[in-house]
């Protein structure tokens, strides 16, 4: 069994001792690029090379469009203080934002980040992202919902698991060649997630790339998974994070 993947969260159970016998990838750093360090990350997405994020914090959220290369914000539209901001994901023409505990959905002209609409969300926002057909939100624990986008409804949810176990904290997702990947909060690990079964395929342990804590940041963690389908180009970050890497994920190890 490997132990060593699952220290600090013990794959996504803050309180537990089990280990995985699951895959665990490693990587290798292709690019880095500047990232806004008071930006509290909490969603990215990327088309046509152009970076989108979503940031967190009561007063401070907003959803921006980046320069990729440079970490330049080209437009910002800020959230109400009252909402916090959390996950995003790029559907059609429209950039689609969660909130945290203010139980509703943002939703924006991309052209612009001009809001176009709002819907209800009757659980924590947390990740958000979409398979072509549904948009998947995560709430925090061991359960992914299914969204119909022209309704909003549930139509799905997924429990997470590693083998019997499950794998909760799950935060900022991706939807990468035909998995949910998801930050597992406060660890260094994003789990790759069988969209049908919700068994977790592997592990991807990005240990390292976090940069050193500060103390008035203490929430600096890894979150934000950005998948270029076009380019086949993988980018993650954190929350406070001074950069933004680009990543190849190297092939698997196991423990046994």
């Amino acid at each position: 069994m490997l132990a060593a993947a699952c220290t600090g969260v013990s794959c996504g159970q803050p309180s537990g001792s089990w280990t995985t016998a699951r895959p665990v990838h490693g990587y290798r750093v292709v690019a880095s690029y500047p990232h806004d360090p008071d930006a509290f990350t909490q969603g990215l997405a990327i088309r046509d090379g152009q970076l989108y994020e979503g940031t967190g914090t009561y007063g401070a959220s907003v959803v921006r469009r980046v320069e990729l290369t440079t970490g330049r914000v080209l437009q910002e539209t800020r959230l109400a203080p009252e909402l916090f901001g959390e996950g995003i994901t790029l559907w059609d023409d429209h950039v689609v934002q969660i909130t945290w505990r203010n139980h509703q959905g943002l939703i924006y002209r991309r052209a612009d980040l001009t809001q176009a609409g709002s819907f209800a969300l009757p659980w924590e926002g947390w990740g958000l992202t979409h398979d072509g057909a549904h948009w998947i939100a995560s709430d925090g624990t061991e359960v992914l919902r299914f969204l119909d986008p022209e309704t909003q409804e549930v139509v799905k949810r997924l429990q997470v698991l590693d083998e019997t176990h499950p794998v909760r904290y799950l935060n900022e997702l991706e939807y990468v060649r035909g998995e949910i990947w998801a930050n597992i909060w406060h660890s260094d690990l994003i789990a790759r997630i069988h969209p049908d079964t919700g068994q977790v395929n592997s592990y991807v342990d990005l240990r390292g790339l976090r940069p050193g804590i500060d103390s008035k940041k203490s929430q600096q963690v890894l979150n934000g998974i950005a998948y270029d389908a076009d380019a086949d180009r993988l980018f993650v970050t954190g929350k406070n994070w001074p950069t933004l890497y680009e990543i190849e994920v190297l092939p698997a190890s196991t423990g046994k």
